[in-house]
């Protein structure tokens, strides 16, 4: 069974969201759905017990985390700091996935094709399995997001769109998980 066919699980997976900054937002494609699907990540991954990593590229210039999504993490989670395009570059993103037991990295941020697509490649090299959240993505550019995700794809990574990667971590209905996560995917 290849890796692309092997479900997403909760014991293994992690969110990671990547760069969703105040100063880089505004000029990028579709900013309000990016914004919206990821915090949909967010309160699911905290509603599942997933780990949660947030990065910030180069925070001096291009602001903090913007405050919708900032507001949906758990005040215990801090951003880290970064200057690679790469997430993996950045001190303490990738012993953190590791000492959270995190497998399957659940990707989503901006811009889709320089940090996205290059933490996702990188998260490859390792040996991890990323998961592009695909309506939680975009850049500046349509052409650029829509490249960047063939891409990855052809690289490996499993695409999802919100909905489906949070029922498939779900697994079923009638929990008190799924009456929580019902409300993000009405």
């Amino acid at each position: 069974m290849s890796a692309l066919s092997q479900r997403i699980r909760r014991t293994q997976a992690g969110l990671a969201v990547i760069d969703i900054q105040e100063r880089l937002l505004p000029a990028i494609h579709q900013k309000e759905r990016v914004v919206h699907n990821a915090v949909r990540l967010v309160r699911g991954a905290a509603i599942l017990g997933l780990p949660t990593l947030v990065t910030e590229q180069y925070p001096k210039g291009l602001g903090p985390t913007v405050p919708e999504v900032a507001a949906a993490l758990a005040p215990t989670i801090a951003p880290i700091e970064k200057l690679t395009f790469s997430a993996c570059g950045a001190p303490g993103f990738t012993e953190a996935l590791a000492a959270k037991g995190i497998a399957d990295v659940l990707l989503c941020g901006i811009e889709a094709h320089v940090c996205v697509c290059q933490t996702c490649l990188e998260l490859l090299e390792q040996d991890l399995r990323p998961v592009v959240v695909a309506d939680a993505i975009s850049s500046r550019a349509p052409d650029d997001c829509r490249v960047a995700l063939e891409r990855m794809r052809a690289a490996g990574a499993i695409v999802v769109s919100t909905e489906m990667v949070l029922f498939e971590l779900l697994e079923r209905a009638g929990t008190d998980a799924f009456r929580q996560i019902l409300p993000l995917v009405k």
